[in-house]
């Protein structure tokens, strides 16, 4: 079934609608869990998008297994998908800086508030980001130090690669993720990809971990895969890998690929010239979990995230 969550007027006799869908029993008790599952809050982030075709299609398959609620928000942000825009077009605002909203704020407010009522209640909630032009990333799920002990347990059955558990910051209390956490409602961000593209392995891998979770919360009693076991890490064990020169960037190695300390990540190249500018090397052993994918840099540009140290 498909409901419209929030309509409001855009100049010209147009609306902006956010709408979701929802699938669930035919003969519902009134006792059912719910799992959320909401992306296209940045609209350059498109990964989500077959997540939510995907799911849809696989419950609507297999209706007989299905004993709670599921809601698919595929955009959030219905503008900035259409216009390939990162925030609101209209009011050149991130969305996801602007929660929970308010009843009586800005219209980008007032959107925000209803997302969030809609979305309180649920059990569990994921919200899914890809990365932006720039970098690609691993599947993986970031929470704050404040939610880690809550969120891990679902974190681990998500399938995902990687659990980075990272520093609170201001920022993140106008996210919707921290808005829902602290409304009760556990949420998992998601991030994986790349911008403005769809990782198509990376989309079945994350829906056979919202499978496992749905089993888990007594939604789903279909088969399910065992997920994988991810790294987990905080961010002392994280290398950031910087450009200083500007130029044209040519790895030396693949995303999510094991070097040794002092290994050419890559090379920031001067097509002028025709030398090299700079050779980037990795600060120590680890993992390459965020790789540049867009070629040209400037000075400060990141290049890559290596993951290091013990993991848990």
């Amino acid at each position: 079934m498909i409901k419209t969550v929030v309509s409001v007027g855009l100049p010209v006799d147009e609306r902006l609608q956010i709408r979701k869908s929802t699938i669930a029993p035919k003969n519902l008790t009134g006792g059912e869990k719910r799992i959320c599952i909401v992306t296209g809050t940045h609209g350059d982030e498109l990964e989500g998008q077959y997540v939510c075709y995907e799911l849809i299609h696989r419950l609507n398959s297999q209706p007989e297994h299905l004993k709670g609620i599921v809601d698919v928000y595929p955009a959030l942000n219905p503008l900035g998908i259409d216009s390939i825009t990162r925030g609101i077009p209209t009011f050149d605002l991130d969305m996801n800086r602007i929660f929970p909203g308010s009843e009586d704020g800005q219209v980008q407010e007032q959107i925000a508030n209803r997302i969030v009522k809609d979305l309180s209640g649920a059990d569990l909630c994921i919200d899914i980001h890809a990365s932006n032009i720039f970098l690609r990333e691993i599947p993986q799920v970031r929470v704050s130090e404040m939610t880690a002990d809550n969120l891990l347990p679902y974190a681990k059955r998500l399938n995902v690669d990687y659990v980075w558990i990272h520093a609170a910051a201001t920022v993140l209390e106008s996210t919707l993720a921290h808005t829902m956490n602290m409304a009760g409602v556990p949420t998992l961000v998601v991030e994986m990809g790349v911008g403005m593209r769809i990782t198509l392995d990376y989309g079945n891998q994350l829906i056979d971990g919202i499978f496992c979770l749905m089993k888990d919360l007594g939604i789903w009693d279909g088969p399910v895969i065992t997920p994988k076991e991810p790294i987990i890490s905080s961010d002392g064990q994280v290398g950031f890998i910087n450009a200083n020169r500007p130029g044209i960037f040519i790895p030396k190695v693949e995303h999510w690929m094991h070097i040794k300390k002092g290994e050419v990540i890559g090379e920031i190249l001067n097509p002028l010239e025709g030398k090299v500018e700079e050779t980037l090397y990795a600060p120590f052993d680890g993992m390459v979990f965020t790789l540049r994918e867009y070629p040209i840099v400037n000075s400060g540009s990141l290049i890559a995230r290596v993951l290091g140290g013990e993991f848990r």
